[in-house]
């Protein structure tokens, strides 16, 4: 019974969040479209109660539940208390774009929640199938949101081609997975380490075991279509176009908390033993992915497709933090990639902002002259395309400066130098934003038409971009200490 209640604690923020999903569910159908607030606020009180629990309940301690497959360390407490709190922001965002376009409904918001739910599952995992259960939570929501707006073709086809990829991509993980649990005869994480770490003091030859290597290989695979990163990013500009922006939001920005909690889980945690091919395979993901993203959103005109390429190069610059394989290119990576959900969010934000009922904002023309019509959003656009482009002092220089540090601290010499010149390059394209905004003429003089609290909100989104640049030290402290905490071998 000890062991029982003692499970049941340490996943009280899952069990919570999982059992207001499905009471905004059922209670979706007792009300009327005008009494729908409720849920809203509903779904803002379990994110914040969850955010409670997590910073409660045994916070930086490091516990297992359930036989070992569920684990609450101090990597789990940073990453869901940051992805609770971007879900939070997200609905601020995203309320009054789903009114306008009627899709403000308990399904919406059910879904939401369930997709938090797989995220926290897949941070806190510690065992292959619990990762799996977690995502697989995870993507069906999404590609069920991706579909929402059931009149609009595009999304329809986004969500067919997001869920055959991602089914696809499901597969080699769970094939990847059950290589590895028949090298090691295990599926608990902890346990593969040990496995690996004795077999390989016995014989140093088994490292190059072609099971173990191969399913190594459809692991990675499966972690680089989860983030998009090329070969494997065939997806996101679709899915991203394609997808109404209040979800385009979502699978662009905090979903990376939970894909980074796994890649940590899987190849760190798991297969530390293995760190020299994995590290190979990373590299050669990392400089595709920067050199492809930077460059071809150089040639689009639609402001979501030139995010999803820029998305694509940001999860090169975050793989070259755990390519390096010290704790000071984890640490650099996680915050690199709490820097890319604090962007994201500005940036999409700003497309909500700017959309109005019939109309969305999501090409570059939209932005003609921004800063006559609204100075102080033109002037918040800006501190996010500078930060995406990485000039200080803004939070995007500081992220990139870390993993790129990281990266020449163990002698990739050669890959820092290549980054820094596709960064510059890329600097081309968050700079033409910025000169259509103040020196073009504007195209559509409509007046900016949103909520107060978005607007409060999104306004520190962006002015939070600054301030952390200015003051990075706290936040990346922060990181040090969870990953320094969580993994004690690698000291």
């Amino acid at each position: 019974m000890d062991t029982i209640n003692t499970d049941l604690f340490i996943s009280m923020p899952e069990i919570t969040m999982l059992s207001m999903a499905m009471f905004i569910l059922i209670i979706d159908l007792f009300l009327n479209k005008n009494n729908r607030m409720i849920i809203y606020g509903l779904a803002q009180m379990t994110l914040f109660a969850a955010a409670y629990l997590v910073l409660s309940l045994n916070a930086f301690a490091i516990d297992v539940a359930y036989n070992g497959m569920f684990i609450s360390d101090p990597i789990s407490d940073v990453l869901k208390l940051a992805t609770l709190i971007g879900a939070s922001i997200m609905l601020v965002y995203t309320r009054h774009y789903m009114q306008l376009r009627q899709m403000f409904s308990g399904e919406y918001y059910a879904l939401f929640l369930f997709a938090i739910v797989g995220m926290m599952v897949m941070i806190s995992g510690y065992n292959l199938i619990t990762i799996y259960v977690g995502l697989e939570l995870l993507s069906l929501c999404v590609y069920a949101l991706v579909a929402l707006d059931r009149d609009n073709a595009r999304a329809t086809e986004a969500a067919m081609k997001y869920f055959v990829l991602g089914a696809l991509a499901s597969g080699m993980l769970l094939y990847g997975m059950s290589m590895i649990y028949g090298v090691t005869g295990s599926l608990d994480i902890g346990t593969i380490a040990e496995r690996l770490k004795d077999a390989f003091e016995q014989n140093p030859d088994f490292i190059h075991n072609p099971v173990l290597i191969l399913g190594l290989v459809f692991i990675v695979s499966g972690l680089a279509f989860k983030f998009g990163a090329v070969p494997f990013h065939m997806w996101v500009p679709d899915v991203y176009q394609g997808s109404p922006t209040a979800i385009t939001m979502l699978i662009g920005s905090i979903p990376k908390f939970a894909g980074f909690a796994m890649a940590l889980r899987l190849l760190v945690f798991g297969l530390a033993y293995l760190v020299g091919d994995w590290q190979d395979m990373l590299l050669v993901m990392a400089v595709m992915s920067i050199a492809i993203g930077n460059i071809t959103a150089i040639a689009q005109t639609n402001l979501k497709r030139m995010l999803a390429y820029s998305t694509i190069s940001h999860i090169g610059f975050l793989l070259l933090g755990l390519m390096s394989g010290s704790l000071n290119g984890f640490a650099s990576s996680m915050f690199y990639v709490s820097a890319y959900v604090l962007m994201s969010l500005a940036g999409f934000g700003m497309i909500l902002l700017l959309s109005r009922k019939g109309h969305e904002a999501e090409q570059l023309d939209d932005l003609k002259g921004l800063n006559k019509r609204s100075p102080w959003t033109a002037f918040l656009m800006l501190i996010t395309m500078f930060s995406m482009a990485g000039v200080p002092p803004t939070v995007g220089f500081y992220a990139k400066f870390t993993v790129l540090q990281a990266a020449l601290h163990v002698g990739f010499i050669w890959v820092v130098v290549f980054a820094v010149l596709m960064a510059a390059i890329g600097a081309f394209y968050y700079l033409r934003v910025i000169k259509l905004m103040y020196f073009d003429e504007p195209v559509d003089t409509a007046l900016i038409d949103a909520p107060l609290d978005m607007k409060m909100i999104l306004s520190l989104n962006a002015l939070a971009l600054l301030v952390v640049g200015l003051m990075p030290q706290g936040l990346l402290e922060l990181c040090g200490v969870a990953i320094a905490t969580s993994l004690p071998h690698l000291l």
